[in-house]
């Protein structure tokens, strides 16, 4: 049975896929005052611990959202990485507590997720999939439709012709949403299959370590999750079957000494991918997660880097449909998320290349690179960009940067160096409530830092915000923006709903501070004053 479409006045964003990002996305929708649809073509929400780690950025994310605690309930902190050649020790990275990441199999995610969608009044409608997009327009141009026809069928046979202002596909990587815009899928596939299993052992492991053991042979990485089970994953002799005895023979080849695998709890084959979509937006489509890109397992970065892309569209939408900034904000998501999903894609295919060397002149290059970072102290910058605490989007226009050549703007360059397009650094924005729960969702933040006397420009800088009501302004003490910005001068920086930095300037920047505020919110509206009778208008 057939419906005519329906432009459904209590909706304004359809989800395709009620995965972790599509229920990310629509909790971040929720949260904001929008009306969601989110839908997904299985029946039951997953039972398979699949993804793992939750780097801290993300863990920022879910703290915003209100779900951080149940996250630590369920949740095992990793505290190292550590690496082996034919079971020789070559590097251990370990994480401070700021940057360790959390291990959460993927069921229980979705599980908090979940949960917390629920809390805000949306859920997911299982058995409902994506056939097609009537009239879809190819433009490219948000403006040339009021909306996305979208054909679905419910599993009594039922199809439903939805109309809906915007659509997200978070559909993974099969997505229907993607084919239907017609966008490729650039990459390659890895032509060694990995086998897993999930279990409880018999001897000793370390209960808070990953374990990568490296051999010509192939790949065994060794993670430890949550109530006493770990994770061994590697690659698969060619001709054989995922199972304990297979993956029990690789172990006491080539893993740690005196482990049996006693108590399996989960056993999978799958094969490792590096793609990412051409294009991540097509007019009102968008795609996230693994829609729009996957990669190897290495690293644990994949789940984080759908919660991320989540979380950048969610507030760009928010504020459209709410008729608080231009169209033309939706247009930065594609290259924002794609420079991170390009990276990811790389940096996760190096690493797995790296496991899989068999050569001899290969295998000396890599654990001599291992322990050159190892020994050097070069490991300190693996852990904050692992965390998340090095995402930055380039800056696209000149008023996102100081005037002139200030220190800052070349620190900025330097590995940890504060830049436009990167997070505000998390304990300044919690200090002054741009971050955690109880910020508004909403609102965007000029974070002034004057010097001693500085009142005429922090008066002008005020007068600016105030004439926008989803702008807000505070003040940081200036020891305490130094310490956590390293830019000593008076100065601001414009911080967008996602705690990221928008813009930063000096006290003589206030013109590029106003066209910043116009071009993230569109111009002020024109308006004439009423004089009194008498007086001329």
């Amino acid at each position: 049975m057939s419906q005519e479409p329906n432009t459904q006045s209590d909706l304004d964003v359809l989800i395709v896929g009620g995965g972790p990002t599509g229920m990310m996305a629509a909790c971040e929708l929720l949260r904001r005052g929008i009306r969601v649809r989110i839908v997904d073509r299985t029946p039951e929400p997953t039972a398979f611990p699949k993804a793992l780690l939750l780097w801290p950025r993300s863990l920022d994310l879910l703290d915003d959202l209100g779900a951080l605690d149940a996250v630590h309930r369920a949740a095992l902190r990793i505290n190292a990485f550590a690496y082996f050649s034919d079971r020789k020790p070559l590097a251990t990275f370990e994480f401070s507590e700021d940057l360790a990441p959390l291990c959460l199999p993927q069921s229980e995610t979705e599980r908090v997720l979940r949960d917390r969608l629920r809390e805000l009044g949306g859920k997911v409608e299982r058995g409902v999939r994506l056939l097609c997009f009537d009239g879809l327009d190819f433009s490219g141009r948000i403006s040339a439709t009021d909306g996305v026809t979208a054909v679905l069928e419910h599993t009594d046979g039922r199809i439903e012709r939805l109309r809906a202002p915007f659509v997200i596909g978070a559909d993974g990587a099969g997505s229907a949403v993607r084919a239907q815009i017609g966008t490729d899928f650039r990459g390659s596939t890895y032509e060694t299959a990995f086998a897993l299993v999930d279990a409880r052992i018999e001897g000793e492991l370390p209960p808070d370590q990953a374990l990568y053991y490296q051999s010509p042979k192939g790949a065994l990485v060794v993670v430890a999750l949550p109530d006493g089970v770990y994770r061994f994953f590697s690659s698969l002799p060619p001709g054989q079957q995922v199972s304990v005895p297979m993956m029990q023979a690789i172990v006491d080849e080539r893993g740690p000494r005196g482990v049996r695998i006693a108590d399996p709890v989960w056993q999978s084959v799958f094969r490792v991918h590096a793609r990412h979509a051409g294009d991540f937006q097509l007019g009102r489509v968008f795609l996230a997660g693994d829609a729009a890109h996957v990669h190897s397992p290495a690293g644990g970065q994949g789940l984080n880097t759908g919660l991320q892309d989540a979380h950048n569209l969610a507030w760009k939408l928010a504020a459209v449909i709410r008729a608080e900034a231009p169209e033309e904000l939706l247009l930065s998501y594609g290259p924002e998320r794609s420079a991170v999903a390009q990276k990811v894609v790389r940096d996760t295919d190096i690493q797995t290349r790296a496991w899989l060397v068999n050569s001899p002149a290969k295998v000396r290059a890599r654990d001599a690179a291992f322990t050159l970072a190892d020994r050097s102290g070069l490991s300190r910058l693996y852990g904050p960009v692992m965390a998340g605490r090095r995402l930055a989007y380039p800056a696209q226009r000149p008023s996102q940067l100081p005037g002139g050549l200030p220190a800052c703007r070349v620190r900025g360059q330097l590995p940890g160096g504060l830049r436009p397009g990167a997070v505000l650094p998390r304990a300044l924005a919690l200090h002054h409530g741009l971050a955690g729960p109880e910020a508004d969702p909403l609102s965007w933040t000029v974070l002034l830092t004057p010097g001693p006397g500085d009142q005429e420009w922090t008066t002008q800088a005020e007068h600016l915000a105030a004439r926008r009501p989803q702008v807000r302004v505070e003040r940081a003490a200036h020891g305490l923006a130094l310490r956590h910005t390293g830019c000593g001068r008076a100065g601001y920086y414009l911080v967008r709903p996602d705690g990221h930095i928008a813009a930063h300037g000096h006290s003589g920047d206030l013109d590029r501070l106003e066209t910043e505020l116009v071009t993230a919110l569109g111009p002020m509206p024109a308006y004439t004053l009423t004089a009194p009778a008498g007086e001329a208008k």
